[in-house]
């Protein structure tokens, strides 16, 4: 029994550690963390085949029966339409938007799932693809303002309603990717010390595998809506009159 206990005190001691890769490049030091690159590829893989699987279900003459791949997936568009499309500011805006932001939110979905799966963790317990998609929607929603406003009535934007705000502005601007990043980030990581403190305190019987399993599956959909549903606010904030 000690040696268990001894085990997995050891998991509290690496807990955090990252195996990170080093490529030079042009002379350039280029870093990233081989577990979470690996988990995002399989993810998008996942994400890959699974569309692959679905666009052969709907092989099938429009006047049939719709099979059950068929009524799978237009209940999946019209629940995500439901609660992400519909909360666009404008049709337009909602047609326009609502393929990237539900790949958003199933990239970001399969990505906390899939730390259910023993040996395998969630790609967005790293900052760094949190980051990246945060950073994401930081740019479109921008390129959207631009498009929608122009670029004269854009850069106003930033100076308003009085001219002393642009620093502000322009800080609440950059606060913006930093709090959406920060804050997926914070639950996943959060989840998996918790997990793993349980599992160090009262040994893998039965609590952990349970609990892994409600992080993972159920507080692993919640933050993926939190996430998608924050890319809609910004970017309807971005392009409002």
């Amino acid at each position: 029994m000690g040696e268990i206990y001894g085990q997995l005190g050891g998991l509290l001691e690496h807990l955090g550690e990252k195996r990170i890769a080093v490529l030079q490049l042009f002379g350039t030091q280029i870093r990233f963390d081989v577990t979470a690159m690996i988990m995002s590829w399989i993810v998008i893989v996942l994400l890959v085949l699974l569309a692959l699987w679905l666009r052969r279900g709907l092989r099938q003459p429009v006047e049939d029966k719709p099979n059950r791949i068929q009524a799978a997936l237009d209940a999946l568009i019209d629940l995500l339409k439901g609660q992400l499309a519909d909360n666009f500011a404008s049709e337009r805006l909602a047609v326009m938007m609502f393929p990237f932001v539900s790949t958003l939110f199933l990239y970001v979905l399969l990505s906390n799932w899939i730390s259910i799966v023993p040996y395998l963790s969630s790609p967005t317990q790293d900052l760094n693809v949190t980051f990246g998609l945060a950073l994401l929607v930081f740019i479109i929603s921008h390129v959207l303002s631009i498009r929608f406003k122009g670029v004269r009535r854009y850069l106003k934007g930033f100076a308003e309603p009085y001219a002393f705000m642009l620093p502000i502005n322009l800080v609440g601007e950059i606060a913006k990717p930093l709090s959406h990043a920060f804050r997926l980030f914070g639950n996943v990581l959060a989840g998996t010390f918790l997990v793993t403190v349980i599992m160090v305190k009262f040994v893998p019987v039965l609590l952990p595998p349970v609990l892994n399993i409600i992080f993972g599956l159920f507080f692993g959909a919640i933050q993926a809506f939190v996430f998608a549903i924050l890319a809609v606010a910004y970017i309807n904030v971005a392009v409002e009159e």
